[in-house]
């Protein structure tokens, strides 16, 4: 009897020893898989560097605009309170990136930002690149018409705007709904100033903005007016924040503060709390308010053209050393790198070394992406005006030089390059006045150049022309007295 029971007691045991590891699986299932939710890749990054780094487009009031508070240039804004809400539920800083809006969304693919809080909102194309939060503003579409038009298209109906030229923000729900008006042609640019601009001009019938956005802009110009369209359901503004594709503790986290803020009315104060500030300090002269944008553009202007022809002469040199070189595999590399830059826009080799350098692990500022940008640019230029300079001197001077037993080297550093120094200045000259102007393209990466402190002023004022009068005359003073210069020392030279 004894040994029978003793059978049982080991059996049982068996069937306990393999049943109890099978009811646990579920349990440790569920303890790894609440322990991954916890965190992710991005979440995890965040938090080893202790900085949220947040993308956006502060030309965008009141959502964020920039604005001048105890004599230091701060972004502000809904949107920031929200960045700033979401950095103190992780534990870590903010850090804010300003940059064109077209940019925003390589910038968080490719890692130079953790995430995008700029008025942004989820369309199919964008949620199969990347992950969003809750909604946390719904606004309705609306119309920005001139206050003469008022009347024309207060009905809503959107046959009143057919046939017309519709302005809308580039890849945007605005675009979208633009698109929706019959036979109506879409102009989309990338900054709302642009197209306020075009508005007041009547190159535009109207504008398509959030309603917040149109109503700040009404009641700030007189000579504008709101009107309501009847645009499809789809085409409600929802705001909502983006964040890496695969980042669902991150959205967790972020999802829980929108969660809060739209509860408790938090977020309704720091809307009105917005609104206010985008109208402070109206009793300041305009100089006052935003002349030192203009100054702090047109210093780092300067500075970008400078390091710009620095690097573009060091290079151009090389470049045309090799485009001149007996060596077939060194003329090629010269030939290929001058006619591959000089064929490709500076905007799109911005963008290369702004997003590119992030995806190889090199972390460049916007400013050392912009200038390197330029460098590279400008040395496909100046290696042409190198080696025409070059080729200019009289051929009986190199055969004179290696006749007396002269190296190549020597030939060139000590009597060729000399010579062609004379037909080299003056036009490396007007490379320097050229990459002045190019420079504002730079601004779309947020380089706070001259443009883009344009556009901060127009974003900030709600004024869309002035400030494109100041800077006109800025480049104007800045290449009139470069030209100037230069064409004093070429007479110099002559002499």
């Amino acid at each position: 009897m004894f040994k029978k029971m003793s059978q049982k007691l080991l059996t049982l045991g068996t069937l306990m020893a393999l049943v109890l590891p099978l009811l646990a699986l579920p349990a440790f299932s569920l303890a790894t898989s609440a322990a991954a939710d916890q965190t992710d890749p991005t979440l995890t990054r965040i938090q080893k560097k202790g900085t949220l780094t947040v993308g956006l487009s502060a030309d965008y009031a009141p959502y964020e605009f920039h604005q001048q508070i105890n004599g230091k240039d701060q972004i502000i804004g809904f949107d920031v309170s929200l960045a700033q809400a979401v950095a103190k539920k992780l534990g870590v800083k903010l850090k804010i990136e300003d940059m064109g809006f077209d940019a925003l969304l390589g910038a968080l693919k490719t890692g130079k930002i953790d995430m995008i809080a700029s008025g942004f909102s989820a369309t199919p194309e964008r949620e199969s690149q990347v992950d969003f939060s809750h909604v946390y503003l719904k606004s309705p579409q609306t119309m920005i018409v001139l206050k003469t038009d008022e009347a024309k298209y207060k009905s809503g109906d959107l046959s009143s705007f057919s046939g017309k030229k519709i302005g809308a923000q580039t890849q945007t729900v605005q675009e979208a709904a633009a698109k929706t008006i019959p036979n109506a042609k879409v102009v989309a640019l990338q900054k709302y100033p642009n197209l306020i601009s075009q508005l007041s001009q009547g190159v535009v019938a109207g504008v398509v903005a959030e309603k917040t956005i149109a109503q700040a802009y009404a009641e700030q110009n007189s000579k504008f007016a709101v009107v309501t369209p009847k645009f499809s359901e789809d085409s409600t503004g929802a705001s909502a924040v983006a964040v890496p594709k695969n980042s669902p503790a991150l959205v967790a986290k972020i999802n829980s503060v929108i969660d809060k803020i739209t509860t408790n009315g938090e977020f309704n104060s720091w809307k009105s709390k917005a609104q206010k500030q985008m109208f402070a300090n109206k009793s300041q002269s305009y100089w006052d308010k935003y002349g030192h944008y203009f100054v702090e553009g047109t210093g780092i202007t300067l500075a970008l053209a400078v390091i710009g022809v620095l690097i573009g002469t060091t290079l151009g040199t090389i470049f045309a050393l090799l485009k001149l070189s007996s060596v077939f595999v060194l003329r090629a590399i010269g030939n290929i790198y001058v006619e591959y830059v000089r064929g490709t826009p500076l905007l799109v080799q911005a963008f290369m070394v702004f997003f590119g350098t992030q995806a190889i692990g090199l972390h460049l500022s916007a400013f050392v992406a912009g200038a390197l940008a330029m460098g590279l640019n400008s040395a496909a230029y100046v290696a042409e005006i190198i080696r025409s300079g070059i080729e200019s001197v009289d051929s009986g001077q190199m055969e004179a030089a290696r006749s007396l037993g002269l190296p190549h080297g020597k030939t060139m550093r000590l009597v060729i390059l000399p010579q062609a120094v004379r037909t080299i200045l003056p036009a490396l000259g007007n490379e320097f006045v050229s990459v002045i102007k190019e420079g504002s393209v730079i601004s779309v990466i947020g380089v706070g150049e001259l443009m883009y402190e344009t556009g901060v002023v127009q974003g900030a004022s709600f004024e869309p022309f002035l400030p494109l009068v100041i800077a006109s005359l800025i480049y104007f003073v800045l290449t009139f007295t470069i030209s100037r210069l230069l064409g004093f020392a070429e007479r110099k030279m002559a002499r």
